[in-house]
């Protein structure tokens, strides 16, 4: 089967494409267009690991640009589409909400064009965990209301879900999204903690803890949000008696305090971080943590990487990848 993946140069899309193309039953393209919001070379350093595989072909390319996007998509006539490319990042999104919205609202609009024309049998979309707001009760469930996000990146998000619901109920569209949970492991993003706070770590510099460190997170192994990627890809919705459209959580269910993290990090890396507590800031969430009912009794997921050994691999990685 043909699988395109977009956002394939970025964490998820890496880890999803070599889970795809490792199975050889699958032909994946990824697309990404390596824009500058954190490394290029790091991007460039994960498709360098993908190249060797015969099952896996990349093309730069922006799926924001209707015309291109639409000409790969007709041209490659995938049977499954992962949509995994936005612009990430909640802070990000109050300095520059404009990259957005051409990412995340008129990107994805392309993405639900392309696949309109010519349907695939599933697209599964990347949702996040920033949706739930201000009012979410925890463990947060996919019935909540979700109409109230704290930050501009959550909103954007929030109208993936709502754009993606429309296609299906107009279009026939079957199509997932999937909330995910505070993603962490090997080729992480250099902008999200793990990698932030193992660079404060190493090089003994201030390590800034929002909330004052207490702040709760539901930090869940690459290695598990591949597992449910994968599985919910090969089970499309039903199309009757709704709609042919669901939202799926993809967390660990079981969050941990940000200073406990930090001291695992301590404790695997060998020195003590210089830690400076501050007030939390706009947007961000005090505490996460999914209720996975609804994943595990439609496709059997059920994440399995403790945070310890999860941490232990990516702190492997990070050594050896920033030379610490």
């Amino acid at each position: 089967m043909k699988v395109l993946v977009t956002g394939a140069a970025g964490f998820i899309g890496y880890h999803v494409c070599r889970r795809l193309a490792e199975t050889k039953r699958c032909d994946v393209l990824g697309i990404d267009n390596l824009n500058e919001y954190y490394s290029v070379e790091l991007k460039r350093a994960r498709l360098a690991q993908l190249e060797p595989l015969e099952k896996f072909r990349f093309l730069q390319s922006d799926f924001s640009d209707a015309t291109a996007f639409g000409g790969l998509y007709r041209h490659f006539k995938p049977d499954y589409v992962v949509h995994l490319g936005a612009q990430a990042g909640v802070r990000y999104s109050t300095e520059n909400p404009a990259a957005y919205v051409q990412a995340n609202l008129t990107g994805f609009l392309n993405v639900l064009e392309a696949c309109r024309a010519l349907p695939p049998k599933h697209l599964v979309f990347a949702s996040s965990s920033s949706i739930y707001g201000a009012g979410a009760r925890l463990p947060f469930s996919e019935d909540q209301i979700t109409d109230q996000p704290l930050s501009f990146y959550g909103a954007t998000k929030k109208s993936n879900e709502l754009m993606a619901y429309s296609y299906a109920h107009l279009h026939g569209l079957m199509i997932t999204g999937l909330r995910f949970f505070t993603v962490y492991g090997p080729w992480g993003r250099p902008d999200m903690a793990p990698t932030l706070f193992s660079k404060a770590i190493s090089e003994g510099t201030p390590l800034k803890l929002f909330n004052h460190g207490r702040s709760l997170r539901d930090f869940t192994a690459i290695d598990d949000i591949v597992d449910g990627v994968v599985k919910v890809l090969l089970y499309p919705p039903a199309e009757r008696p709704t709609p042919p459209y669901r939202v799926f959580n993809l967390g660990h269910h079981r969050p941990v305090e940000v200073r406990l993290f930090v001291e695992m990090l301590e404790s695997l890396l060998g020195k003590k971080a210089d830690v400076i507590l501050l007030p939390a800031q706009p947007g961000d969430l005090p505490e996460t943590c999914a209720n996975i009912d609804r994943a595990k009794a439609a496709v059997g997921f059920a994440p399995k990487v403790a945070l310890e050994d999860g941490l232990r691999e990516f702190v492997s990685w990070f050594k050896h990848y920033y030379g610490f």
